[in-house]
């Protein structure tokens, strides 16, 4: 499946076309609607949300609510107020973590996290008596919930897992894993979604004891610079704000107002961004999340199958029956990572990702850590069948 878009141009007269495969860390290119939003906002209009009364300032605080109901209806959540903004998803899992572990808790996480959660995590271990234990995860990178389950205490605060792996691209049981989270019923679920929301449908019930980070730069199409946290009912009681500053309300008192979503959001929003995210998320919704997981799978399985059968390729994680998103890392023999990415580049035009993806626990899990990673390929929804075959050729040629 194709992503119906004509190819960037080529990068000078001799390189080859740039095939972009590094959309786990940012998708590119957007659709054409993101980036006209994003100008026509900033030539147009130019005013802060929530800061004025005027008719430029009522519409940007208008595209700040609109976004917030795109992404509420990708989460099939009732409430778009519990989405807050903030800058990135690292910003996001940072006030979920901060704002809500307390000194001396327990805390579950799984092997697959980010250092977006790892470090925060590590913080509070050494500062504050958290105690931290991890999920391992089986050969093909999965959490099971009878692992998860053992693992829960009596103190267990809060459960982190990681919905897909940013290395292997495992697509974790996430509905079973929050079930088991639900039997415990004194921890909250915080779930990393960077790798998930809008490429896959989701199946979590957002009205429970959840939170949920995202990127709006990866799989929802939009800018850098646009990250979300939602907040599932009742928790915004238990979560302290991490950013203090102006709100645009109760601007008479020098605490942070109590209502969703102000509290969370001290500062001037990305606005810009926002303009762009919503155009993002139209596009989702009119593609339908379903088609674009299908465009995802299709592509993801030629190419995990393809690198398994070129002699001297390790792909790591899932096999093509098991649960994945668009998401395929593999080592050559012979070829450090960042070697062969630097060839992928120089000699064929194809963009990756070598090393260990800010993921260290997971390589450490693979046996990749002491090699420095691994070389990651991954799709977005402009990718196109041509582009996983000239992958496929590439390899070949570097591996023989």
């Amino acid at each position: 499946m194709d992503g119906g878009i004509a190819p960037p141009p080529r990068r000078h007269d001799t390189a080859p076309r740039r095939i972009y495969l590094d959309n786990a860390a940012t998708t590119w290119p957007k659709p054409e609607s993101v980036w006209h939003a994003i100008d026509r906002y900033q030539r147009d209009n130019g005013a802060s949300a929530g800061r004025g009364a005027y008719g430029h300032a009522l519409e940007a605080q208008r595209v700040v609510m609109e976004a917030r109901r795109g992404v509420a209806r990708l989460l099939n959540a009732r409430e778009p107020r519990r989405v807050v903004w903030a800058a990135n998803c690292t910003d996001a899992l940072n006030l979920a973590i901060h704002g809500y572990l307390r000194p001396g808790c327990h805390v579950v996480a799984t092997e697959n996290e980010h250092n977006s959660v790892l470090r925060p995590l590590r913080w509070w271990s050494d500062r504050c008596g958290v105690r931290v234990c991890f999920a391992p995860v089986d050969a093909a990178g999965f959490v099971r919930p009878s692992t998860l389950a053992g693992l829960l205490r009596e103190d267990t605060r809060l459960v982190v897992v990681n919905h897909a792996s940013n290395v292997t691209g495992a697509l974790q049981p996430l509905a079973e894993l929050a079930a088991v989270v639900a039997a415990h019923d004194r921890a909250a679920l915080l779930v990393d979604a960077a790798q998930t929301l809008g490429q896959v449908p989701w199946e979590l019930e957002a009205d429970c004891r959840v939170m949920i980070a995202a990127a709006g730069h990866k799989s929802l199409l939009g800018p850098l610079g646009t990250g979300l946290l939602y907040i599932g009912p009742g928790l915004e009681d238990e979560l302290l704000p991490t950013r203090q500053g102006g709100s645009g309300t109760d601007s008479e008192r020098e605490t942070p107002p109590d209502s969703l979503p102000e509290r969370f959001e001290a500062g001037n929003l990305n606005v810009p961004a926002l303009v762009g995210l919503i155009a993002g998320l139209d596009y989702i919704h009119q593609r339908g999340v379903p088609a674009i997981a299908a465009h995802h799978r299709e592509l993801s399985n030629a190419l995990r199958s393809g690198l398994s059968a070129i002699p001297g390729v390790r792909v790591l994680g899932p096999t093509t029956d098991l649960p994945s998103v668009g998401v395929v890392s593999c080592l050559i023999d012979g070829f450090d990572p960042h070697e062969m990415a630097a060839i992928l580049d120089a000699e064929f035009g194809i963009e990756t990702r070598a090393g260990l993806h800010c993921a260290p626990r997971i390589h450490g899990a693979l046996g990749t850590r002491e090699r420095g990673g691994a070389v990651r390929f991954s799709i977005g929804f402009a990718t196109t069948s041509a582009d996983i075959e000239t992958t496929l050729d590439a390899v070949r040629a570097i591996a023989g």
